[in-house]
């Protein structure tokens, strides 16, 4: 049993050390995707919940001189030890934010306000690609065909004044991972443009009659009688224009208490 426990400290060391310090890079067909997640604090409790941040992003790029398909699809999906609470927190609606600027989307859904990001396009047509070239991101708490789902709404001036709003509908699965945010993206006029980055932080806590609640919340799925684990943290995929899908598991480690 010593001898076992540490070889789970040393695979923590070394394999834990490398998830946080490196993206996860996936290249296929001319298009290249780089991933990165994190999950903060890294030191929670065994067997409770506690608050926590929840930080994804993917950047698309190509592997040769021509440009990325546009993407259709991203999907990220939580571990099953993270849990997302939402309940008594004020619902966003779209047609509140989008259109929108990021004044009037802040006006309108201040009270539903659960992360924020950042966004990234490459604007081959002025006018004509449905985002702008870039903008941070606002993630709202909302609904989209009463199911609920994070609103995330980006407003840009160049080259043309944008707004954008991708809804990822939220829900539960069973298995490794838990929680799955899904957001279905339109198709975009071909060579107007195309995202090449979205970055999400997620995280807030809230009032509901006098008691504070996290939105997100995790344990540290450590064994007993270990101090830390190794856990597949998320799974992120994205999907491109003609059928081409990338995705890849983000490996990260935390320390029970």
């Amino acid at each position: 049993m010593r001898r076992a426990k540490l070889t789970v400290a040393l695979l923590l060391a070394v394999f834990g050390a490398a998830a946080f310090a490196h993206a996860e890079v996936v290249q296929r067909g001319g298009i290249r995707v780089t991933f990165e997640g994190k999950l903060a604090p890294k030191t929670l409790p065994r067997s409770a919940q506690a608050p926590v941040h929840v930080s994804v992003s993917a950047k698309v790029g190509s592997a040769g001189g021509n440009a990325p398909p546009p993407m259709r699809k991203i999907s990220i999906a939580i571990n099953k030890y993270g849990h997302l609470n939402r309940a008594g927190l004020p619902v966003c609606q779209l047609d509140q934010i989008q259109p929108a600027t990021t004044d009037d989307a802040l006006t309108a859904c201040r009270g539903s306000l659960i992360g924020q990001g950042r966004f990234l396009a490459n604007v081959l047509l002025k006018g004509q690609a449905p985002f702008p070239k870039d903008g941070k991101i606002y993630a709202f708490n909302g609904e989209i065909n009463g199911r609920p789902a994070i609103l995330a709404h980006v407003y840009g001036t160049q080259p043309a004044p944008a707004s954008y709003t991708l809804a990822f509908v939220v829900s539960r699965t069973k298995g490794t991972f838990g929680t799955t945010l899904t957001a279905s993206l339109p198709p975009v006029k071909n060579g107007a443009g195309y995202i090449t980055g979205i970055y999400l932080s997620l995280g807030k806590t809230f009032a509901v009659h006098g008691a504070s609640r996290p939105y997100f919340s995790a344990s540290c799925p450590a064994p007993k009688g270990f101090s830390g684990a190794v856990f597949p943290f998320a799974r992120a995929v994205v999907s491109f224009e003609g059928g081409r899908t990338l995705g890849s598991t983000l490996s990260r480690t935390c320390k029970a208490r």
